[in-house]
């Protein structure tokens, strides 16, 4: 089912580097390597990749630089990142998400469970190629492909995970969504981020649309989540 998917490993470590390859080529992957991100480039420059695993620290710069460039660059604003570290504390998971990771892997991981991540990723994110190019409410446009936002035909600035997080509850109107829900389909998250996270983005997302007057939109459902409402 995935073997026309081409994952690009960045990663220094050679040794990991070579158990990712070997692991993922055996699953049906195409593989593309590099040991820095100035590699990475180079391999962006020759081929766009279908996922991205990264590592954090790298010998030119962090793996979170490159990724918020990476956010802010049209061709790769929704290009799949799964950040691999063995920077486990809550903070720097929260750092990743913030500028933009769709998942993050604490070193030692399992490759199985590895694997298993990657292919939701990557079935999710066909599938949201496949959706709606654009889902509107109220004035609010969204338009998956470019990743913009636009209310009352005014576009506005929005970070790649408020982003995600405001179209995945558009494109699920008028249901109630649980914060457990919202962890696991916007950050692909498992237990260890806090449920407040979610929280603190939804305050973001809100922020955005308070200056229109349609922060009205995104209602919370006490001791459940949230829910989007399209009149």
């Amino acid at each position: 089912m995935f073997k026309a998917f081409t994952i690009l490993i960045v990663e220094d470590e050679a040794p990991i580097r070579q158990m990712l390859s070997f692991a993922l080529t055996r699953a049906g992957y195409k593989i593309m390597e590099a040991s820095s991100i100035s590699e990475a480039w180079s391999c962006l420059n020759v081929q766009k990749p279908s996922l991205i695993l990264l590592d954090w620290m790298l010998p030119d710069t962090t793996g979170v630089a490159f990724l918020s460039k990476l956010r802010k660059h049209e061709q790769y604003s929704t290009l799949p990142v799964i950040m691999l570290t063995a920077r486990a504390e809550e903070s720097s998971k929260l750092r990743g998400f913030d500028v933009g990771a769709d998942d993050y892997v604490t070193k030692p991981f399992s490759p199985k469970e590895l694997l298993a991540r990657i292919n939701v990723l990557l079935r999710r994110s066909s599938h949201f190629n496949q959706s709606e190019e654009r889902v509107s409410a109220g004035g609010i446009v969204l338009n998956i492909s470019a990743h913009q936002l636009t209310i009352n035909g005014v576009e506005l600035k929005i970070g790649p995970l408020e982003f995600k997080l405001l179209a995945y509850l558009m494109t699920h109107p008028n249901k109630v969504l649980s914060r457990s829900i919202l962890l696991s389909n916007v950050w692909d998250a498992r237990k260890e981020i806090s449920e407040r996270t979610v929280d603190v983005h939804i305050r973001r997302v809100r922020s955005i649309l308070e200056a229109s007057k349609h922060d009205h939109h995104i209602q919370s459902i006490r001791g459940v989540g949230y829910k989007f409402i399209k009149e």
